[in-house]
């Protein structure tokens, strides 16, 4: 069993997303005791208030995963300069009812890939927000606005040669983040 567990969120559920690869080339970087759980969110529906005294069990699912978690991170997407609506949909019900947040006090970092220019910076910055509110400490430096090119993975899913030693060092750093807010 890891030392360390923490939650990812992906914030696309295309098929081929390339958030979910890069979280998947970040997970090889990850140090001896230190794991990713995936939280599902394709499943979850609408969130509604009125369930909040009974809600849906994909939503249970998400908050327990969160809940055991020593830190939560984000790999989004940009959709329309901001968040994914699936992602800010699985956030609504982790985090609710309201004082029952399974996300307060959670080490979060916040990652993203585009074809665009300038990555995932907006929805980044909207994110930053919504963490802020939710009380999680954020892994503020290096920010990771990446755009896709070729070489940026290598073809066993790896991160490219020539920017592993700036993703590994964010990965190294937000270990640490994780460790100091989790008590680890």
């Amino acid at each position: 069993m890891a030392d360390l567990k923490i939650a990812v969120l992906v914030g696309s559920i295309r098929k081929d997303s390339l958030n979910r690869s890069l979280a998947q080339a970040l997970e090889k970087l990850l140090p001896a005791g230190v794991s990713f759980e995936y939280a599902r969110i394709d499943d979850l529906p609408p969130y509604n208030q009125d369930e909040d005294d009974n809600q849906p069990a994909p939503a249970k699912r998400l908050k327990a995963l969160i809940s055991e978690a020593d830190g939560v991170l984000f790999v989004t997407p940009e959709y329309n300069r901001s968040v994914p609506g699936v992602l800010k949909n699985a956030i609504d019900h982790a985090s609710r009812p309201y004082g029952q947040s399974a996300f307060g006090g959670k080490a979060a970092g916040i990652v993203g890939i585009s074809i665009g220019a300038i990555g995932t910076a907006c929805a980044q910055q909207h994110l930053r927000a919504i963490v802020g509110y939710l009380d999680m400490p954020t892994y503020g430096q290096p920010e990771v606005f990446l755009q896709a090119k070729d070489g940026l993975f290598e073809a066993d899913g790896s991160v490219g040669e020539a920017s592993r030693g700036f993703l590994q060092g964010w990965v190294d750093g937000y270990v640490a983040w994780v460790k100091k807010h989790s008590g680890n």
